[in-house]
């Protein structure tokens, strides 16, 4: 099946490199990191996986009275050539996950990643936790092997004891230990309250650990200031949420129910005193 969906475009010479997969997801962490990875170093077009197999269209657009032909969520590949380091990097980017069939189409990234005698795979996402908008994320970091876990423990990042990482940012590196290649996953803290806004703040977190790990140089100032603009918008969205909370679980006294205010009077006549 795969050989029939997997579309390579270009044949570079790729020294050993490492894959970093992206996909939509809570905070859009890897996907605002992954837009930014391809906006600063010069990726160039390696192939794409043909998405009519993963994904049906549920309608169409019409654009002037012209109705235009069913499209798809792009699955593309890119690689950079690191002349600076050991590796080279292919890039993939999703633009949404599949409701079925995700299981294949991680062997599908995975044969191409074989293909090009990949080091390791690297995934990166959200880690829900009670931390405030206003703070610094902290970066998790998980592996496929033990190994390569005490790898990690070099770069101070987070411990997970217990963690699901939902979807294909998730399920890539279960399908790469299935067939033994190395992978890691980099997670950044994003508060529960605002799991649906995207955070710039904690893709910047998971950056500068990912070009350190990889052995990078990336200009992060434009991330910098994208994460204190969100900041400021999850800050409103805190704020909302604390109105609604309110609104919820109070009741203003005016809006009370002259009964109950009888209620209480007689019970308040009625009761005894304890010291």
């Amino acid at each position: 099946m795969s050989s029939s969906v997997i579309r390579i475009t270009a044949r570079p010479k790729l020294r050993t490199p490492n894959l970093l997969a992206a996909w939509p997801g809570i905070g859009n962490v890897a996907m605002i990191l992954a837009a930014y990875l391809r906006a600063k170093l010069p990726f160039k077009d390696l192939g794409y996986i043909d998405p009519a197999y993963f994904f049906d269209p549920v309608g169409v657009l019409v654009k002037d009275n012209v109705i235009q032909a069913p499209t798809f969520p792009q699955n593309n590949f890119y690689y950079w050539k690191n002349d600076s380091g050991e590796n080279d990097l292919i890039l993939f980017m999703g633009e949404d996950q599949p409701m079925s069939k995700s299981y294949d189409l991680a062997h599908c990234i995975l044969d191409v990643a074989e293909r090009f005698g990949v080091n390791r795979i690297y995934t990166c996402a959200a880690a829900i936790t009670r931390i405030h908008h206003s703070e610094m994320p902290k970066v998790w970091g998980v592996a496929t092997s033990r190994p390569v876990a005490e790898e990690l423990a070099r770069h101070n990042l987070q411990h997970a004891d217990n963690l699901q990482i939902a979807g294909l940012n998730g399920l890539l590196l279960g399908v790469a230990k299935e067939r033994a290649i190395e992978g890691i996953c980099l997670l950044g803290e994003v508060p529960v309250y605002a799991s649906r806004v995207p955070n710039p703040m904690a893709a910047l977190a998971v950056l500068k650990v990912l070009t350190t790990v990889l052995g990078i140089q990336v200009d992060l100032a434009e991330l910098a200031r994208m994460a204190v603009e969100a900041k400021e918008r999850i800050k409103q969205v805190a704020a909302q949420a604390m109105e609604e909370y309110i609104d919820y679980f109070t009741e203003p006294i005016w809006e009370r129910d002259v009964g109950e205010e009888n209620e209480e009077e007689d019970d308040d006549e009625g009761g005894e005193e304890v010291n």
